[in-house]
């Protein structure tokens, strides 16, 4: 006697998901029970997770049988990680054992890792398997009940909230049904961390920040210690408009595909991340021996901070450049290549010398010229080139802390006109591009030329800082990005010389460097 089952589940690969059949055989033999298709150590330790959870849900489980049980993952070339498959295999088990009622099983979708006394457990990827169902036509997705919240930000699948293997044969048997998960809704939080009220002078800074903030622009800051470089950098997720619902869901896969999301169903708010000096390439790209998002991904759509830059591994930083510009991070692997999205904006802080105060008008510099240009230079002309905002952050005098700011912008005048700001580039932006996040540090160079609009006073100005400033092509349209991005503060249609003046300040450093 044999028999066979056939059960779909999924392998999460990157931030995208696909198919995998769980198959079962079943026939008389010497015990044995025995997992093929390219699994790893965790998979392969499934079948002891299965056999004591089939026995302690009151079913007679495999170690009892005297049956040879085959499991095969197919397709067998693609390498299966993590626990996700211990339900689909043990529900697949007791088809072809014939100990629950049978039932078409070819519009669901199992996941969940088992653990000893039948319960289901949360297991990473959700999201992305959910989708997944979505564009492949699937009726039903079953997942641990802690996943449930995060499958169900996307419509077009019934999510089925599983807590326990017994829950789940009821379930299938018509016994009883488990109500389907309902859509998940997005609920505004408070924000967290520093705000931009809380910083005191710094106007100059606060500026380039509110337009960093509009436009999704890169940003770096040179100055001498306790300027407030790093308190800068974190106030800046304060300026960030909320997230749309598409911005969530691709910052939850992101997050959940890393296995990051902890006890949350989704992300709250857009990330800030701030890796430490002696992180590795892998780390802050992505890869791996199982390939996972590195800083860059994790930073999708928020803030990616590299206090003291110069301290960060060149090759690590020479592996910016590409992710920058693309705004995703390729790892390479020989079977496949994956691909993680990486539209983050990079604000780094510097001194400007080794001991941290050259320029500085309260305390002498000791480097010497060789020193202080040796570390500045620790960061490459083509790294900076793709850096749109590059200031200077002097000290704050005492009196400046302790008077109140009366002339200071407060933080909710800013936000709104950042806000306005961004409105004003998705209307503008949504006939070149069906993403609605589409902000004017993400356009191309023949996006940008097309949504300009300079003044004849503009254009006449910018061609002569062409012919006088060595100005890379990089450089020229990034200035046009910035200056748009000036503009839409100022809700006006048109880029004015005034916008092209400040834009063009903000370049200085980087066109020295060349």
């Amino acid at each position: 006697m044999t028999s066979f089952s056939k059960i779909l589940s999924a392998e999460p690969e990157g931030v995208r998901a696909r198919f995998i059949e769980v198959e079962t055989d079943v026939h008389v033999g010497l015990h044995s029970f025995t997992i093929v298709g390219l699994a790893d150590k965790a998979l392969t330790e499934a079948k002891e997770r299965v056999d004591a959870a089939i026995k302690n849900s009151g079913i007679k489980p495999p170690s009892r049988e005297n049956r040879k049980i085959v499991v095969n993952l197919a397709p067998a070339d693609i390498k299966k990680t993590g626990s996700q498959y211990d339900l689909p295999i043990a529900i697949g088990y007791l088809l072809a054992t014939g100990q629950m009622r049978e039932f078409d099983p070819s519009k669901k979708i199992f996941i969940g890792e088992l653990s000893l006394d039948g319960a289901v457990r949360p297991v990473s990827g959700a999201l992305t398997i959910a989708k997944l169902a979505v564009a492949r036509g699937m009726e039903e997705l079953i997942v641990p009940a802690a996943n449930a919240k995060e499958a169900a930000l996307v419509d077009g699948v019934r999510i089925i909230p599983v807590a326990s293997l017994s829950e789940l044969i009821a379930h299938l048997e018509g016994r009883k049904a488990i109500p389907a998960q309902p859509r998940t809704e997005i609920e505004e939080t408070a924000r967290e961390g520093v705000d931009i009220d809380d910083i005191k002078g710094q106007e100059s800074a606060k500026r380039a920040l509110m337009i960093a903030a509009a436009g999704g622009h890169n940003l770096i800051m040179v100055g001498p210690p306790g300027t407030g470089k790093t308190m800068l950098a974190q106030a800046l997720a304060s300026l960030l408009p909320k997230a749309s619902r598409d911005e969530v869901i691709e910052m939850t896969e992101i997050y959940s595909c890393a296995g990051l999301l902890a006890d949350r169903p989704y992300i709250h708010g857009r990330p800030f991340r701030s890796p430490h000096q002696s992180a590795s390439p892998t780390s802050i790209v992505g890869g791996g021996q199982n390939p996972k998002p590195g800083e860059i991904s994790l930073a999708h759509r928020g803030v990616l901070f590299l206090d003291e830059i110069p301290e960060f591994r060149r090759d690590l930083l020479e592996a910016l450049r590409q992710p920058l510009e693309s705004g995703k991070a390729t790892v390479t692997r020989v079977k496949n290549n994956l691909t993680f999205p990486a539209h983050f904006m990079l604000v780094s802080a510097m001194n400007p010398c080794p001991c941290g105060y050259y320029g500085d008008e309260e305390k002498a510099c000791t480097c010497t010229a060789s020193e202080i240009l040796r570390y500045q230079k620790k960061i490459s002309g083509p790294l900076l080139d793709r850096i749109d905002l590059q200031i200077t952050v002097p000290r704050v005098k005492i009196e400046q802390l302790r008077k109140a700011a009366v002339t200071e912008k407060s933080g909710d005048h800013m936000r709104q006109q950042i806000k306005k700001a961004r409105e004003m580039q998705h209307q503008r932006h949504a006939p070149l591009s069906k993403k609605a996040s589409l902000i004017n540090a993400h356009l191309s160079s023949k996006e940008i030329e097309k949504i300009a609009g300079l003044t004849a006073e503009a254009e006449q100005f910018l061609k002569q800082v062409f012919d006088k400033a060595f100005i890379s092509a990089r450089g020229y349209y990034r200035i046009l990005k910035t200056a748009r991005t000036i503009a839409d503060l100022e809700a006006s249609l048109v880029i004015e010389k005034s916008h092209l003046a400040e834009a063009f300040q903000y370049r200085v450093r980087a066109e020295v460097a060349q």
